[in-house]
């Protein structure tokens, strides 16, 4: 097992040295998928997430009965400058709510067999307002890395990352317009409801802070632009890598997360797909930079992991119908 990371160095060590996915496993899924009682590719995606799911649980004939949702939160001192329709204040309530069992992604995750855990990130000390200065220190980065991190269940089989923060879809423009380029206008979204003013006030405030950057490192930029629950979902998603469990990603701000990851590592999105294309303006163009096509549409900007978490049952149905399905053999009926 790959060690806790003690500095951002280690993380970029854990970077350039990812595990890949099984080889054999996912051979030997092919050649049982084609011996499967049904026409060849008749359950389209279902056949590739099996396949996939394979490759990473190191098992021709993958199961997920431990799915992890793993909410992280945050505040965001850019919401000083008008970027959302709701106090941080809120931030704090939807916590409590996420700890009451009060929230939409309570019932998904409980919906789908998930087990759900809750970190909050220093609500009290928001992060710095970005347009003036970094969002987060090297020790601020370092923190929320970690508590991504360690926030993974080993004994998972499937992670969705999942976030609540007043303030952070302005964050995540900001993090995708720094990585992949563009106006602010292409990234900035309503959020929780902005009106017109607002969306205005987002796209300066994005502008502002991607002018400020003085390096493209995407870890830089995380920390120059970042929130910590951003951070923290990146950790995840990293030490899921290192664990070999595959991961959900949820909507634009949990795609910003993996975007960090994606323009750091070749490859380091390798062991995720997408939940679902969210209605934040940006979602679509963020999924296409990091080369993901979505489960789901639903309409849905929520946030909190719930369109991931509505992709457990997508996943945990295709592993399903992999490995519970009868061959040609098993079942005594003619291949054709």
């Amino acid at each position: 097992m790959i060690p806790t990371p003690a500095t951002i160095a280690d993380f970029r060590k854990v970077l350039a040295d990812l595990p890949a996915p099984d080889a054999a496993a996912i051979s030997a899924a092919q050649a049982r998928n084609a011996q499967l009682t049904k026409p060849p590719g008749a359950l389209g995606r279902l056949e590739d997430l099996a396949i996939w799911l394979a490759g990473w649980q190191g098992s021709a004939t993958p199961r997920v009965t431990k799915p992890q949702v793993a909410i992280f939160a945050g505040n965001h001192g850019v919401v000083a400058k008008g970027v959302s329709a709701f106090p941080p204040e809120v931030t704090v309530q939807m916590v409590a709510n996420f700890t009451h069992g009060g929230a939409a992604i309570n019932q998904l995750a409980r919906c789908f067999g998930a087990t759900m855990t809750v970190d909050a990130l220093e609500l009290d000390r928001p992060t710095a307002d970005f347009t003036e200065t970094d969002a987060m220190s090297p020790d601020d980065l370092l923190a929320a890395l970690l508590t991504g991190w360690n926030a993974v269940n080993p004994e998972a089989d499937l992670l969705v990352p999942g976030e609540m923060g007043i303030g952070n879809t302005t964050s995540a423009a900001a993090i995708a317009c720094a990585l992949f380029g563009g106006a602010p206008e292409d990234w900035v979204g309503r959020g929780t409801g902005v009106d017109d003013a607002g969306l205005s006030r987002k796209a300066a405030a994005v502008q502002a802070g991607v002018a400020r950057l003085t390096s493209q490192d995407p870890l830089d930029v995380l920390a120059a632009l970042g929130g910590r629950e951003i951070a923290a979902m990146a950790g995840a998603m990293l030490r899921a890598r290192t664990l070999r469990i595959p991961v959900i990603l949820d909507g634009f701000i949990a795609c910003s997360a993996a975007a960090v990851l994606h323009l750091a590592a070749p490859g380091a999105l390798d062991h995720c797909v997408a939940g679902h294309a969210s209605a934040e303006a940006a979602h679509s163009r963020l999924l296409a930079a990091l080369n993901k096509t979505p489960l789901l549409s639903l309409g849905l900007r929520l946030g909190e992991g719930s369109g991931a978490a509505l992709a457990i049952g997508i996943v945990k149905a295709a592993a399903e119908c992999h490995s519970g399905m009868s061959t040609f053999a098993e079942a005594g009926v003619a291949a054709g």
